[in-house]
């Protein structure tokens, strides 16, 4: 995504306080799988930055990058956006300080399985989905007891056929062309008979404008169903967009 934070110069008497603590400025190699990072503001006192460091060092925790910016949430304050090692000294128990000695702290982790408190892993380029899709549900073994499906043996085969095609998928392939059978071309036949009756008077308008337009490009109709990939690259050259299959 870039680069998420920007430096801005701090207004404090502090210039230089990163010259006097230089046992929490580390310059080892930095190793993605134990990093953490955190975003705090501080209170406005004389010092605050150098107790901020100090609670660092405390801990025992060493520091691969800091930088300062006017706060998001309050103009008037500044933030600072530190990265750390998390694999040495404690940073749950810095944390826990911090909390108690600045205005917030927010914890963005680039290895958030080694700390519970972290924000979660979430894709940051459209690759990453590759990683991510297959978290969304599982192959329909967690349907709920009173599903209508959770005692039909086909319909669970079925909607593990499904899921098996979106978590093989990955970014760029078109999405594979899936062959339904009678009953379910019938049962589609039959819903789209019945809401394209109801659309003239029941949808609105942006809705009744663009669905001939799927007509036309994608083949909807009573006795297709409409590929993912069709759809795919009609969004895709109108809008920008373009669809993935998920589980």
């Amino acid at each position: 995504m870039g680069t998420l934070y920007e430096a801005n110069n701090v207004s404090t008497n502090e210039d230089n306080i990163y010259t006097r603590s230089p046992k929490v400025i580390s310059n080892v190699k930095e190793d993605n799988s134990t990093k953490i990072s955190l975003i705090f503001s501080l209170n406005e006192e004389i010092g605050a930055l150098g107790k901020a460091l100090h609670i660092f060092e405390k801990h025992g925790i060493n520091l691969f990058h800091i930088e300062s910016r006017l706060s998001r949430q309050n103009k008037d304050d500044h933030e600072f956006y530190v990265v750390c090692d998390n694999s040495m000294g404690s940073v749950t128990d810095a944390i826990k300080e911090f909390r108690e000695s600045s205005k917030y702290i927010h914890v963005l982790s680039e290895a958030h399985e080694t700390m519970h408190e972290s924000t979660p892993w979430f894709p940051r380029k459209m690759r990453d989905l590759d990683q991510f899709s297959g978290r969304i549900l599982s192959y329909g073994s967690d349907l709920d007891a009173d599903h209508p499906g959770f005692r039909d043996v086909l319909y669970r085969k079925r909607r593990k056929e499904f899921a098996d095609i979106a978590n093989q998928y990955r970014h760029g392939q078109p999405i594979p062309h899936v062959t339904y059978n009678e009953q379910e071309i019938s049962t589609w036949g039959t819903v789209f008979n019945e809401l394209t009756k109801l659309y003239p008077t029941n949808a609105c308008k942006e809705f009744n404008n663009i669905f001939p337009l799927l007509v036309d490009n994608c083949g909807y109709n009573e006795s297709t169903i409409p590929q993912l990939e069709d759809v795919s690259r009609f969004l895709q050259d109108c809008s920008g967009f373009r669809l993935r299959p998920v589980a």
